[in-house]
């Protein structure tokens, strides 16, 4: 039986999946050679994504700017992302660069994965021009893992003050959003500001999580509040009924042996 592009998508699904990296490249040679690929543009995508998963960021990155004439925004998100996983965040930013002078207009995608590698490198002044452009269309109104980002490059940049702006301004926060915010400040040794955060937290009736903790057992580290610190330690476990991990009771024994215990 003859294949069609669908049965196709879900067996390179299936490939970057297990990892099947020959099999992967005899069913690319094969649509090639039944030209499938010319003017499909989401068969084509699911290739580049297979190879993108298979690490071969180098033969996506050929693929997609020799034999995609008509890229869209999905196919570029997909160099752009698999860069960023693998760390290898200024290619990132030249697919970015290069999709806007193609015109394409960035998705909540892209810009959620920029905010990621500016915050890994630094790109404050590329993380700014994204913000203005997403407040602009109004994305951040309507989607929170993207606002989550945005105050997570702001903290990774140190710029503590203007995440915790964005994260007030932010119409639904979630504890991502307070955690990325409270991490910022306990990595910055500014333990007040994040027990503050802490608190607003509860006060809106938001649940911490393990991580939330960790980052305000650190922030009691680096003042040495040791009451506070068994406090929430305390209610870690009774209140929120979360199990303490070895992060945790590592984090609890510095602070007492600090203390002098």
């Amino acid at each position: 039986h003859c294949l069609d592009s669908v049965t196709f998508i879900c067996i390179l699904k299936a490939c970057a999946n297990i990892g099947a990296i020959e099999k992967g490249k005899r069913l690319h040679n094969e649509m090639v050679s039944r030209g499938l690929l010319k003017e499909n543009i989401v068969l084509t995508t699911a290739v580049l994504d297979m190879y993108v998963k298979f690490g071969l960021l180098s033969k996506a990155h050929q693929m997609l700017l020799d034999d995609i004439p008509l890229r869209d925004v999905v196919a570029w998100n997909t160099l752009i992302v698999g860069y960023s996983q693998q760390r290898q965040d200024h290619e990132a930013i030249t697919c970015f660069e290069r999709m806007r002078s193609e015109g394409l207009l960035p998705d909540v995608v892209t810009f959620t994965c920029i905010f990621k590698v500016c915050g890994h490198m630094g790109f404050i002044k590329i993380g700014k021009r994204c913000h203005s452009e997403i407040v602009k269309l109004g994305l951040l109104e309507k989607d929170i893992m993207l606002g989550n980002a945005l105050v997570d490059m702001y903290a990774k940049c140190g710029l503590l003050t203007k995440a915790q702006h964005v994260l007030e301004d932010l119409t639904i926060r979630d504890v991502v959003s307070w955690t990325t915010l409270i991490a910022g400040y306990a990595q910055r040794g500014k333990a007040a500001e994040a027990l503050e955060c802490f608190e607003e937290m509860l006060g809106e009736c938001i649940a911490p999580n393990e991580i939330t903790f960790l980052c305000v057992l650190t922030a009691c580290s680096h003042s040495g509040k040791l009451d506070k610190a068994q406090m929430y330690f305390s209610d870690m476990s009774e209140k929120y009924r979360l199990s303490p991990n070895v992060q945790h009771h590592t984090c609890m024994l510095g602070i007492y042996a600090n203390a002098g215990y």
